[in-house]
């Protein structure tokens, strides 16, 4: 069996897709399976099952940071930060399963003061948003647009909530309000 030249971007395509499909953590196996590889064949690229999953998250977070990226590059402040509250949930909606697998994995064995994952290029463009409308008060702002927003997320995909966009919106909005200082 010949290995392509992608195999580990097709490795993580398919695990992305298997956890879409209900797959609770892909194996090695079966993605070798998928791919139509050797089994041994992704060893090259991830030491073990651990390795895997820490790469699908941390793909998962980058195209997180794409999309909240592309959410903060038009409007006023206040616009920006409305947007990517919107592209936060829409990004969990439309793929439930990597963001429970994200936010599951990246709190396990890591020091106390990393889980807010402030270096984190996502976390990053929440909070520069957050500084610009709240200033001083910008730590426990961006804390606070974080816990809506995931939590919007989260109780969209537990269907706790229906949330639509409109609502999801119009909560955004009101929390913006909040922490904005006057002008």
């Amino acid at each position: 069996m010949s290995v392509p030249a992608n195999l580990r971007d097709q490795l993580l395509d398919h695990a992305e897709a298997m956890l879409e499909a209900g797959e609770s953590e892909p194996g090695i196996r079966a993605l070798a399976r998928a791919a139509g590889v050797s089994a041994m064949a992704p060893y090259r690229h991830f030491a073990d099952k651990a390795a895997l999953l820490a790469a699908v998250t941390a793909r998962g977070f980058a195209t997180l940071a794409a999309r909240l990226a592309v959410a903060d590059a038009e409007g006023s402040d206040a616009e920006r930060l409305i947007a990517q509250g919107l592209a936060y949930v829409a990004f969990a909606r439309a793929h439930p399963a990597l963001f429970r697998l994200m936010f599951a994995r990246v709190m396990e064995g890591e020091p106390a003061h990393e889980k807010t994952r402030e270096n984190a290029p996502a976390f990053a463009i929440l909070a520069d948003r957050v500084t610009a409308l709240a200033g001083n008060d910008a730590a426990d702002a961006t804390l606070g647009c974080w816990a809506i927003v995931h939590g919007l997320a989260t109780l969209a995909l537990d269907s706790r909530v229906d949330a639509p966009s409109g609502q999801v919106r119009a909560v955004l909005a009101l929390y913006v309000a909040g922490i904005s200082r006057p002008t």
